[in-house]
């Protein structure tokens, strides 16, 4: 597999900046294999990710990152290089819903998601048999018999143990606190199960229900302590009608649910999405 680099960049918009980065670049021979800008002119901000043969280079990672910075400095830029030959580690927490969890598992094993997968933390005992599947480690913590801060504490501690870079909440029906928001700021993802704005908190499709919507869907979005309010990665909708169920939706719905997550992790993974402000720019 050709291994690349991944440069991301967000600044406020200026003349020359797309040239002194594309001037870097043709100095030191980089193939580009994959380009992306965007600017935002409400706000006259900058978004650019590139993705360079790691091969086309003479440089390191890390004097890729020396020689880059008095660019980035003169910009005002906010940046990062990442090498798709370092795999994030990605820990997911699960609750007593199976089917994203699962997917993420598949996929993950099939080489979809270029990651690791340290650990699965979860509040039900019984999804340690997917863990074991899949070869992963497994933690069970139990909320009921810790209390909840005990509990959030212990899986603090478990995803700082395997120096977890992303964490995935697959179907994880626990409000993460505020203090753990703020420690996983921009490094958490959600998934809930209705297309936000609409039907935001608990029991979501039996709202769709109730309302008679023809739309239903699903959203993942980074986790903050405003609940089910962090920015939007990804979204996918399926359209119902006046037969379905309440129970049919949620069947439907779940579908949904496997795919916005899949796609929203897998952009993060690739550094696809720029937080900014409490919005993202996505290269998908």
């Amino acid at each position: 597999m050709q291994q690349t680099f991944k440069l991301v960049i967000d600044c406020p918009d200026q003349v020359g900046l797309v040239a002194a980065v594309s001037q870097f670049l043709a100095e030191h021979d980089a193939t580009i294999v994959e380009a992306s800008h965007h600017t935002d002119l409400q706000l006259g901000h900058f978004f650019m990710r590139h993705e360079i043969n790691a091969d086309s280079l003479a440089l390191t990672k890390a004097s890729f990152i020396d020689a880059f910075e008095p660019i980035a400095q003169q910009f005002s830029m906010n940046w990062h290089l990442t090498a798709s030959a370092e795999k994030p580690k990605m820990a997911i927490l699960a609750s007593h819903e199976s089917h994203c969890l699962i997917d993420l598992l598949h996929r993950w094993h099939t080489g979809e998601l270029n990651c690791e997968i340290p650990c699965i933390i979860a509040n039900h005992a019984h999804m340690e048999k997917f863990a074991e599947w899949y070869q992963v480690p497994f933690h069970f913590v139990d909320f009921k018999a810790l209390g909840k801060n005990a509990a959030f504490k212990k899986v603090s501690e478990l995803l700082a143990h395997y120096d977890a870079d992303l964490t995935v909440l697959a179907r994880f029906m626990q409000i993460l606190p505020d203090w753990l928001c703020d420690e996983l700021a921009g490094k958490a993802i959600n998934i809930h199960h209705s297309f936000l704005p609409s039907f935001a908190g608990a029991k979501p499709y039996q709202q769709a229900y109730e309302r008679g919507v023809k739309l239903i869907g699903a959203t993942c979005h980074y986790v903050t302590q405003d609940l089910d309010e962090g920015p939007i990665i990804e979204q996918q909708v399926i359209r119902i009608s006046h037969s379905d169920s309440a129970a049919d939706m949620v069947r439907k719905g779940k579908d949904c649910e496997k795919t916005a997550l899949a796609n929203g992790v897998r952009y993060h993974l690739e550094d696809r999405v720029i937080i900014h402000q409490n919005k993202t720019v996505v290269f998908a």
